[in-house]
């Protein structure tokens, strides 16, 4: 719709307003001069239980007097404070229990929590169910049409999102989180004022920041289409590619920008775009991004933010530095949602087989399992290396022994990488050879088996490689080799194995069950962890 034909869509609408009150009074006028009828109360009861009747069926529907906002708390300590308070309200509370969501007793909440293995602190929210019980209009649960229920950190997510809280979510890759967050955001954006292409008008409403190009650009392709019934633009920003598209999509008016933190604070600097009207703010994969080295740039960007902002952030584990980030970036007091636990665990509907084998075995043993897994030459198989001149290695030796295959790294320009990835996902090529580049990013449907190759520099990378399999509910299976230049990871890899209730090679033991000290990025081992939530004691000298 042209800003003329919405101009005049506003006009109509609001001389359609004002026609509808000029004859209710005139209606009540009329009654007026007629005086009361004996037996009129009875026609007053029905028009009053069809009022009641059709207000409850327009709250069904999303509809209805909003909400009560959540009580005003602590700000977030890293926002533009100036902004908040110059800036126009928003409202952020959209949220209203489902009877079914309020009558769960409980015995029903401590026994779906057990099933789904969640945790919310702080106690009192419920979660949801069934997609009908967060009482929204189709359009906004559009894009969850083929699921049959929400995913834990969904249910769990949304009534506290919609609710206009500040969220922190702790759940594995491949747990529907994308949706967890896209979801209210279309419901908050719809509800502010609207996005044009005049100054002052441009957006973002909302901003997403996640760690790599390609989990980015799977972030924004989830939420275009999941916007799409509603008239909601994504554009999504990251380096590797000309700046001139990007900075034409901004310039055109968007609702929601989906970018990495490098590229984001370049156009920033360049005045390409403004955060001044971003009220809902996301952080993805928070801890990779800590571990990338991005904290500074993030503080940047957060910065340019009102403060009084509904922020979520969400990270597959809860390290004290990803704690702080939380206590500083979001409004207190905020929620934390745990689908499985605070430390560092695997998808458990993944089955993980761990093979420790000598360096030189592993081509050998690789193509032995492509003939076991591999004997339809259909089905999508993921293979992680560890360094890209390994990958373009393991491509050209796949290839030469005929199994069809395409790699995915660093020294890949984007436009090839991205070529790749569309080949598998279009099961064009089953095949594909991937360093940790893409270990986050990828979210295709039906990969059966991901097989690593090489093993990670980090257990963390080790989890989310293998969280590209049994995603959605489905199961699958992870082959790993495991080396002796691997042994420093051992301890690690055996408390993730333990914790998922996985086979335990024994020559895995070999190598010892010592977990080496977690370092910094920025000071390696001297560093000290501090929680910055806690207050420091007064000492007082006499």
């Amino acid at each position: 719709m042209g800003e003329a034909e919405e101009k005049r869509a506003r006009k109509e609408a609001k001389r359609a307003r004002k026609e509808e009150k000029r004859a209710r009074k005139e209606a009540k006028r009329a009654r007026k001069e007629e005086g009361a009828a004996p037996d009129a109360d009875g026609g007053k009861a029905a028009r009053k239980a069809a009022r009641k009747a059709a207000k409850q069926e327009q709250q069904g529907a999303g509809g209805g007097a909003p909400p009560p906002e959540p009580p005003a708390g602590r700000l977030a300590e890293v926002g533009n404070l100036e902004l908040a308070k110059a800036g126009a309200p928003f409202r952020r509370a959209f949220y209203r229990e489902h009877p079914d969501v309020a009558s769960m007793g409980g015995a029903r909440l401590a026994e779906l929590r057990e099933k789904t293995r969640c945790s919310v602190e702080p106690a009192g929210s419920r979660p949801v169910t069934k997609f009908t019980e967060l009482g929204l209009e189709p359009r906004f649960t559009h894009a969850c049409r083929n699921f049959q229920q929400p995913s834990p950190i969904q249910a769990e997510c949304w009534p506290l999102a919609l609710g206009g809280q500040d969220v922190v979510g702790i759940a594995s890759t491949g747990s529907g989180k994308t949706l967890a967050f896209g979801i209210p955001a279309l419901v908050h954006i719809a509800a502010q004022p609207v996005v044009t292409s005049k100054p002052g008008a441009l957006g973002p409403v909302a901003l997403v920041l996640g760690p790599t190009r390609e989990l980015v650009s799977q972030i924004g392709e989830v939420l275009e289409e999941a916007g799409a019934k509603c008239g909601i633009k994504t554009a999504c920003i990251y380096g590797g590619v000309p700046k001139e598209p990007q900075c034409a999509a901004l310039a055109r008016g968007v609702h929601i920008v989906a970018a990495t933190p490098g590229r984001l604070q370049d156009l920033m600097e360049q005045g390409k775009l403004t955060l001044k009207r971003v009220t809902y703010f996301v952080l993805d994969e928070a801890d990779r991004m800590l571990d990338m080295g991005f904290q500074p740039v993030i503080r940047a960007i957060a910065r340019q933010i009102r403060s009084d902002r509904q922020t979520l952030m969400f990270s597959a584990t809860w390290p004290m530095e990803v704690s702080n980030l939380a206590h500083e970036f979001l409004r207190g007091p905020y929620s934390k949602v745990t689908v499985g636990s605070d430390d560092l665990s695997a998808s458990h509907s993944v089955k993980q087989i761990v093979e420790v084998c000598e360096p030189d075995e592993r081509d050998g043993k690789l193509i032995g399992l492509l003939g076991k897994y591999h004997k339809s030459r259909k089905n999508r198989i993921l293979i992680f290396v560890l360094y890209k001149k390994e990958a373009a290695r393991v491509e050209q030796f796949l290839n030469r022994k005929g199994f069809p295959c395409v790699a995915v790294h660093g020294d890949m320009g984007q436009r090839d990488r991205e070529k790749s990835v569309k080949q598998f996902h279009a099961g064009e090529v089953p095949l594909l050879v991937a360093t940790d580049v893409a270990a986050r990013g990828l979210d295709i449907p039906d990969v059966e088996y991901v097989m690593n190759y090489s093993f990670p520099l980090t257990v963390e990378d080790y989890v989310h490689r293998i969280g590209r399999t049994g995603r959605a509910g489905k199961s699958g299976i992870s082959h790993t080799f495991f080396t002796v230049n691997d042994k420093v990871r051992s301890g690690e890899l055996i408390g993730v194995l333990r914790e998922a209730k996985q086979e335990i090679p024994q020559e895995l033991y070999k190598f010892g069950t010592t977990i080496k000290k977690k370092e910094s990025k920025l000071y390696g081992a001297h560093f000290k962890e501090v929680d910055l939530s806690k207050k420091g004691s007064k000492i007082t000298f006499d």
